[in-house]
Order: C-alpha cells, then sequence, then structure tokens
C-alpha cells in the first residue's frame, strides 16, 4: 500500500480532506474511545498550526497536527485509522512532524500506554499521570535538539 504524506495550513485544506481528518478524529477519539468532549477546538484554524496527514486513496490514513504554542510547539490529535494501525504510519508522522518544527523543545500529552512509543523520539514524562476523558495521559517533552 502506498501512502501519501501531505502537510498543509488550515487555509490549505480542502473541504473533502477536512471533512476526512475530522470524521477519523471524531470515529477514533469520540466513536471508539468513547470521549464526549470538544474534538473542535478551535486550535485548527490558528495560523501557527499545521496539519500532517498520510492519505491512501482519497482516505485519510493516519493525521498528527502541530500546535504554535509560542516557544514551544505542541504535537496532539494523533490518530491512525483502526485498519491501518501496525503499519508505522503514526512513527512517520512524528517523524515528519519533528523535522516540521526543527529546533523548538516539544511538548505533548500521550495516552499513557503510548509513552514509550514517544520514548523512541525523545519525549520524556514531565509530570504525573493524569486522566482526561476516562483516558490515563502522560505529559511529556522533547528538548529542543
Amino acid at each position: 500500500m502506498h501512502d501519501d504524506l501531505h502537510s498543509a495550513s488550515f487555509g490549505e485544506l480542502d473541504t473533502s480532506t477536512l471533512y476526512g481528518i475530522l470524521k477519523l478524529r471524531t470515529d477514533v477519539f469520540v466513536v471508539e474511545q468513547e470521549c464526549a468532549y470538544p474534538e473542535l477546538d478551535g486550535r485548527d484554524t490558528e495560523p501557527g498550526t499545521r496539519h500532517l496527514w498520510f492519505e491512501h486513496d482519497g482516505e485519510i490514513q493516519a493525521y498528527l497536527r502541530i500546535l504554535n504554542d509560542g516557544e514551544t510547539s505542541r504535537i496532539g490529535r494523533v490518530v491512525t485509522a483502526p485498519k491501518s494501525r501496525g503499519a508505522g504510519l503514526a512513527a512517520g508522522l512524528i517523524a515528519e512532524a519533528l523535522t516540521v518544527i526543527g529546533d523548538h523543545p516539544t511538548v505533548l500529552h500521550a495516552q499513557a500506554y503510548l509513552a514509550n512509543f514517544y520514548a523512541k523520539f525523545g519525549f520524556v514524562q514531565t509530570g504525573p499521570e493524569y486522566v482526561e476523558d476516562g483516558i490515563p495521559h502522560i505529559p511529556m517533552r522533547r528538548p529542543a535538539p
């Protein structure tokens, strides 16, 4: 399966792509993980936000967003479609995100079971585990390289 990696600001997203991204995020975070939360939090449209995704045959396979929090970048909404899991797409997105971010420190809030995955990219735990929307999370940071 050949997947195409894409990167865009909100204004560069066409409506079909945006719909696919939001559908994947909602299908996984709200429906599969049973989290009723404000998925559309207003940050997707910020000028400093970058959207990265893998697409195959017009379907969004995996996605993440990079937020600009001033001196720090924030990776979030990392998601892979159920049928595409195990193919390394999330790792490909994280690697690309870190390339896009460059020499800025980066933070994320990892679902606890994924802490070791993020540690492979240089992220370290910065605080205690906490529960958000019924799911254990760990705050993590990657210092500037």
